[in-house]
């Protein structure tokens, strides 16, 4: 049909030769996205986590079941970009306020209960005859909880700004740091070059990790803010999201080839650079997207590695190791705690809230696998356990008030397990504020206003603004400005949603503003919302998002104009108002 030279049939030749495996690298991201979609909406329907749900869709598109088979290569492979993404969201977090105001109980909660966990895991598997450098590296795997499951637990129960809340997250920062430094020095314990000099290969990954740390920090911390100043200010998502991929990639990448360290390190170092900055709130929310497909997709991978046909070899081991997640990790946590003298609740919320692994255990078993220190079975017990732990400990959160209302009906067991709290057990918290404060979303000519006369009455306004600059003249001149999109659940909470008593929209052109109602209402059902629009015709959805008082410029133009007519006519006040109300009810209803 076609008249090809031989050249060009060739060439045509090898293109369709290359097609399946383009192919298949589309079936892989799709058919797992697919598979996690409908498992993880299925888990999430009947009140688990929807980690659970993406093992077991990684479960289902495994070569290990029958159906449909993702390449377990092809996916791996982008679980790295997830792995990345995760570790510079982590980064992004890291708030070393938080850590400080908990460190009395945070730092040395965690370090104990890492090297209990540790020890119980090398011990059992050790027991079972794996070598003990199997064992600390799969024991070291168990012993950290996943952020994922940990805030996700805390929320839904409504504890994450409680004493529980702020401690456990001060306990999974330690964690992850912790994670971090093990990811780092695990190539030189146990990888292919361990057992020669280990303290010269120890000083030499230490000396290159503070190089990288300096290069980061110092050229990073000066070089990096600019280079997305300059992007912001182009107004373009797009673009901003993209200096986010890049800022995250390059770094992980860079530390990786030029200093020898793993490149979720790197990206944790991106994530605290950029959240030290003014572009720390809307970094999280534009690669959160990213983020979260790309870290569906590395649990999707995890799950591909099990193998339900080892579970009848397995199960001593996914037994014990559930036992030490479950009661071990726990356990140790509550003693902890209980020595330093916090009150039962905490006690039990703290150690229970960190009853379970997930993101990291995965990470550091991957590593250990890749090392050739780990068997074969590690990760296939790994997802065992996760799923069992991930799966309970929502239950057992849930189980912890009628857990104290029994204690507490036996006055003996009481006065063991709940101490009167010390002064060492009280958590620095803010003073509670004698002002209200208010929320202002934009900052132009309505906004500034509105900021102005909310100062003057003794009401703390903090703006939202996506200017930069705007916002960096906000900070110079003491005003309290987040820089970040009012439709983004982060940045209104960044704002201080939850305790603010009003929120005001004075830009008529918020993007999704009917969203940023709906998010707000779900975080502080109090807070009244003043929202302004355009045209009378967009203001039923915004009283349906759940705004109380809508201001339209067409409707405002035609009151004025209104007023204006009758008092040129010589009307009274008492006729000009009640011509106003009238008008009023005529334009926007009851």
């Amino acid at each position: 049909m076609w008249n090809l030279r031989a050249s060009d049939r060739t060439g045509f030749a090898a293109d369709c030769a290359a097609m399946p495996e383009h192919l298949d690298l589309i079936l892989t991201f799709t058919g797992g996205l697919a598979a996690a979609l409908l498992f993880g909406y299925f888990t999430t329907r009947i009140g688990l986590s929807p980690i659970v749900g993406y093992l077991l869709a990684g479960i289902a598109v495994g070569h290990h079941t029958p159906g449909f088979n993702a390449d377990e290569d092809l996916a791996s492979q982008m679980a790295e970009i997830g792995v990345i993404l995760l570790m510079f969201g982590v980064g992004l977090q890291f708030h070393l306020k938080e850590l400080l105001s908990v460190r009395n109980v945070a730092i040395p909660g965690a370090l104990i209960q890492i090297a209990v966990a540790t020890a119980l895991g090398a011990a059992v598997t050790h027991a079972l005859g794996w070598t003990w450098s199997a064992g600390l590296v799969f024991g070291l795997a168990i012993s950290v909880a996943s952020t994922v499951v940990l805030t996700r637990v805390l929320s839904d129960h409504g504890a994450l700004h409680t004493r529980a809340g702020h401690i456990a997250i001060g306990w999974l920062v330690v964690e992850d740091i912790f994670t971090v430094i093990a990811l780092v020095l695990l190539p030189t314990l146990v990888g292919p070059s361990a057992g020669g000099n280990i303290g010269a290969a120890i000083g030499m990954a230490l000396l290159k990790l503070a190089a990288l740390v300096a290069l980061t920090f110092v050229l990073g911390g000066w070089l990096i803010p600019r280079l997305m100043a300059y992007v912001a200010r182009t107004g373009s998502h797009e673009l901003f999201t993209l200096s986010i991929l890049v800022v995250a990639l390059g770094i992980a990448v860079g530390s990786a080839k030029l200093f020898g360290a793993s490149m979720a390190l790197g990206a944790f170092l991106a994530g605290m650079v950029v959240g030290q900055s003014e572009f720390s709130n809307r970094a999280a929310t534009e690669a959160l997207p990213f983020r979260d497909a790309f870290a569906v997709l590395f649990f999707v991978s995890v799950g591909m590695l099990f193998n339900p046909f080892q579970l009848g070899h397995d199960w001593p081991l996914i037994a014990l190791t559930t036992l030490v997640i479950l009661l071990g990790k726990p356990l140790s946590a509550f003693v902890v705690v209980r020595v330093l003298r916090y009150p039962l609740p905490v006690s039990l919320g703290v150690s229970v809230a960190l009853a379970q692994i997930g993101e990291f255990s995965f990470i550091l078993a991957s590593l250990g696998r890749s090392l050739g220190v780990l068997p074969e079975s590690a990760l296939n017990v790994l997802v065992s356990s996760s799923i069992l732990s991930i799966t309970l400990n929502p239950l057992l959160y849930k189980a912890i008030p009628a857990t104290v209302r029994w204690i507490g009906r036996r006055p003996a067991l009481s006065r063991r397990l709940d101490p009167s709290e010390s002064g060492d057990a009280t958590l620095p918290t803010a003073a509670p504020s004698e002002t209200d404060r208010a929320i202002v979303v934009g900052h132009g000519p309505v906004g500034r206003t509105v900021r102005r006369i909310l100062r003057r009455n003794d009401i703390e306004p903090v703006v939202i603004e996506m200017n930069i600059d705007t916002v960096r003249s906000l900070r110079s001149s003491g005003v309290s400005a987040v820089y970040g999109d009012a439709a983004r659940r982060e940045t209104l909470i960044s704002a201080g949603v939850m305790e603010a008593k009003a929120l005001i929209f004075t830009a008529s052109d918020v993007v999704h503003v009917g969203e940023a109602i709906r998010i707000a209402r779900e975080l502080n059902p109090d807070i009244h919302i003043l929202a302004r629009t355009n045209y009378l015709a967009e203001a039923p959805t915004l009283d349906r998002a759940g705004a109380q008082r809508i201001v339209t410029a067409e409707g405002e133009v035609a009151l004025t104009m209104a007023e204006f007519l009758l008092r040129t006519l010589g009307a009274t006040f008492q006729q000009i108002d009640r011509e106003r109300q009238r008008v009023r009810k005529e334009l926007f209803g009851d």
